[in-house]
């Protein structure tokens, strides 16, 4: 049986599939590349900027970051014995899934401002994988997260300035040219 060229499953901030993830599949698909957007919520539920508490609240009651990694393991597997190269890209709670997922042999992983990475340090990649951090987070330093990243094998760590959504042009902490930067970096890297 012929492997296809390559897959590329997104996994989506506290929001859902939104239309910034949407977009972000867009951007990934090419004659080659056959991008998926993984729904996470049940009956493609998906909250808007101004539900951040009842989004956040809905993904660590109904959610987490472990009740999800068994399916999507599943789901990654058998992409694998499908598919040349299998690319899993996250955004915040998606990127700490990603996070997560890079043990098992994958292409590339990319993480892209996935803040509770920091809970899972222990973690050591199996694949490429390519963290996306902003100069400023709220709840955590990120320079210290850069830095327990920079020893990892396989992985790269780059910061951009700007906050946590910083490539969400829907979002208020849109940062134009970071997003940019960071669009251009995640390719060069694929």
């Amino acid at each position: 049986m012929n492997k296809k060229n390559r897959k590329i499953f997104i996994l989506h901030e506290i929001y859902g599939v939104n239309d910034f993830i949407r977009e972000q599949a867009c951007a990934f698909m090419d004659k080659q590349t056959e991008v998926e957007c993984v729904q996470l919520y049940r009956d493609e539920l998906s909250f808007t900027y101004n539900q951040e508490k009842e989004a956040y609240l809905y993904f660590t009651n109904q959610i987490g970051f472990d009740a999800p990694l068994e399916i999507l393991s599943t789901i990654l597997s058998a992409a694998i014995q499908q598919y040349e190269e299998v690319i899993v890209i996250g955004y915040s709670v998606g990127a700490t899934l990603a996070w997560r997922l890079a043990t098992l042999p994958l292409y590339r992983v990319v993480c892209v401002y996935g803040s509770r990475i920091r809970q899972y340090l222990d973690l050591q990649p199996n694949c490429p994988t390519l963290i996306l951090l902003p100069s400023h987070e709220v709840s955590f330093n990120v320079e210290q997260l850069s830095h327990a990243l920079k020893h990892q094998h396989f992985v790269q760590t780059i910061q951009f300035p700007g906050k946590h959504g910083f490539m969400d042009r829907y979002n208020a902490s849109f940062h134009q040219e970071s997003a940019m930067l960071a669009q251009a970096y995640i390719k060069k890297f694929l």
